[in-house]
């Protein structure tokens, strides 16, 4: 049974990656018809309608627990809203397979984050000189010794590096506030996406209020992307995030860098200059490094007296 286990996790982790990985090619679509932050507005209302569908065809209940509420907007702003806006807008400025590749930062951000933020883990020499490694890798994508003004693509790779900041949060806050209540992982989806969807329903005015081309390019890329990806690949997520802990998980992005650059490159005829694939190995490089089990803090007497 233990094996059957593992498996499905390890394919829940593939089947995330590969979508995630496609997801940046829906929006770069999408853009041609919409704007980045109907983008992001259809990301969440329609994966929101799909897991409401899962939920209630497996019967899932909603927790009661008014905490629990406040936590998953935190989460729902944090991992989706923020995110989502920020690859949306980023998109405009840079290629989906760059996006797809700062995307793979986010293991580095999410060791900082839970290390230096919520205190949930420790790292070792060797994790600190993968972050160090990453970091550097970052810069050498970002090229800084071609960028002599705050161009549109600089701001567009700051956004999507902001964009993992995010979900490294998303990570550690979910390790800390959320994870101990056992929540089921489709529950866990549905109150994420749920929870930001409201927060950009609430947001319509301000954000899905431009005129619209719709084709069926433009269609189908929002529908894949909500439905799919921001909507099953997130049950699939909250799985492996329960089973393999927020480092292990953030290694999805393995995969997403892969898929995206592929992508853009067949089907939208992308290219890279040739700092951006070695700065992409060096972030690679870093995520090997960092992603050795992490210590687990253990509390002071005096921290465990005081909670």
């Amino acid at each position: 049974m233990k094996s059957s286990s593992n498996l499905s996790i390890g394919l829940q982790f593939l089947g995330m990656g590969l979508i995630w990985g496609a997801s940046f090619l829906f929006m770069k679509v999408a853009l041609e018809g919409v704007s980045y932050g109907q983008v992001a507005w259809s990301r969440e209302v329609l994966g929101a309608l799909a897991l409401a569908v899962v939920m209630l065809l497996s019967r899932q209940r909603i927790p009661r627990d008014r905490t629990l509420w406040l936590h998953f907007t935190v989460l729902g702003v944090t991992n989706c809203v923020l995110p989502h806006l920020l690859f949306a807008w980023g998109e405009q400025y840079v290629s989906s397979g760059l996006a797809s590749i700062y995307n793979a930062v986010t293991p580095i951000m999410t060791a900082l984050v839970v290390t230096l933020g919520f205190r949930v883990e420790s790292l070792s020499r060797r994790q600190i000189g993968g972050i160090l490694v990453g970091i550097f890798g970052v810069l050498m994508i970002i090229g800084p010794w071609q960028h002599t003004a705050l161009t549109g693509e600089l701001w567009g790779q700051l956004a999507c590096l902001g964009a993992t900041a995010c979900y490294g949060f998303s990570f550690g806050y979910n390790r800390k506030f959320v994870a101990k209540h056992k929540v089921p992982g489709t529950t866990q989806a549905f109150m994420n996406i749920g929870m930001a969807a409201v927060v950009m329903l609430l947001l319509t005015p301000v954000l899905a209020w431009q005129p619209v081309v719709l084709d069926w390019r433009v269609v189908g890329s929002l529908v894949l992307l909500g439905a799919l990806g921001t909507g099953i690949a997130y049950v699939w997520f909250y799985n492996v995030l329960e089973a393999w802990g927020p480092t292990s998980t953030s290694t999805v992005t393995y995969v997403t860098p892969v898929v995206g650059v592929a992508l853009g490159a067949v089907l939208l005829g992308e290219t890279f200059s040739w700092h951006e694939p070695v700065g992409a190995v060096l972030v690679l490089l870093g995520i090997l490094l960092t992603q050795r089990k992490p210590r687990a803090r253990v509390p002071e007497p005096a921290a465990v007296e005081r909670a």
